[in-house]
């Protein structure tokens, strides 16, 4: 039985326009600085229980500055 997959969350932040979307869903997940521009908390990994809340927040970033990736 193969392990489920691990993902990390990433904010491009040449492309992050502080609309702060990501943060406003996934709280857990991100935070902002003092301009409102989001960043991934920690090291950006995605607990399996907020999975849905990730790619959520990829798919409502206006900006598309937010990626998921598969977690090594």
């Amino acid at each position: 039985m193969s392990e489920p997959k691990k993902f990390k969350v990433h904010v491009e932040t040449a492309l992050c326009q502080g609309h702060n979307r990501c943060y406003s869903i996934a709280p857990e997940l991100f935070e902002v600085d003092d301009l409102g521009n989001a960043r991934a908390r920690g090291d950006g990994a995605v607990p399996p229980q907020l999975e849905e809340k990730a790619r959520l927040t990829v798919k409502n970033c206006p900006e598309h500055a937010i990626r998921m990736t598969a977690k090594n």
